[in-house]
């Protein structure tokens, strides 16, 4: 059977149950004059708190304390990070300004693996041999795949790790014994 909070409460201790409740309460103010003349009229006064209400009150308070206490902890986190994120997207736009190495007509088709799917970017000859040498990396930058050179992909890599979608290791080549680029898994 579920108990309530209050007899959950009641059972741990945190809240003291008093044997004589009537202790607790005050005796009925005195009443005005008959006439009322400067005196508010007599209101009935309502019963007083008992200690049991009164620390059911503190617990209750206390619980809407620390929540509200984590709402903004949460929340000054996430501002954060979103600070964190477009301070890096700031980078990452400064940097990337005019270095994108893609050509319009280009005619050759470079397959690599970025987010657990294959994707393509269109090259041409001698960019394709650059890429697979390891002297041109791929950014994932504004939803396009953007060509550039290793050093400003080593420095992608450095703002933002997830950007990076290609950069072949050059000690390796790239290339695996069959002659298709490792990073591709067909």
């Amino acid at each position: 059977m579920v108990d309530s909070l209050r007899d959950q409460l009641l059972k741990s201790g945190i809240v003291k149950q008093l044997k004589d409740e009537k202790r607790q309460q005050q005796p009925p103010a005195r009443q005005g004059s008959p006439h009322g003349k400067g005196k508010p009229p007599h209101r009935p006064n309502k019963p007083a708190r008992s200690q049991e209400e009164m620390d059911l009150a503190k617990a209750y308070a206390m619980r809407a304390q620390t929540e509200a206490a984590e709402r903004k902890r949460l929340e000054q986190a996430a501002a954060e990070q979103a600070r964190l994120k477009r301070e890096r997207k700031a980078k990452l736009q400064q940097l990337l300004e005019g270095k994108a190495l893609n050509k319009a007509d280009a005619d050759q088709v470079r397959h690599f693996e970025y987010g657990g799917k294959i994707r393509r970017v269109y090259v041409d000859a001698p960019q394709l041999a650059e890429l697979n040498a390891g002297k041109l990396g791929i950014v994932q930058h504004g939803g396009h795949y953007v060509l550039v050179t290793q050093s400003i992909a080593e420095q992608v890599r450095d703002i933002d790790p997830h950007l990076l979608a290609l950069l072949v290791d050059p000690a390796t080549g790239g290339v695996g014994e069959d002659g298709v680029p490792d990073d591709l898994m067909w």
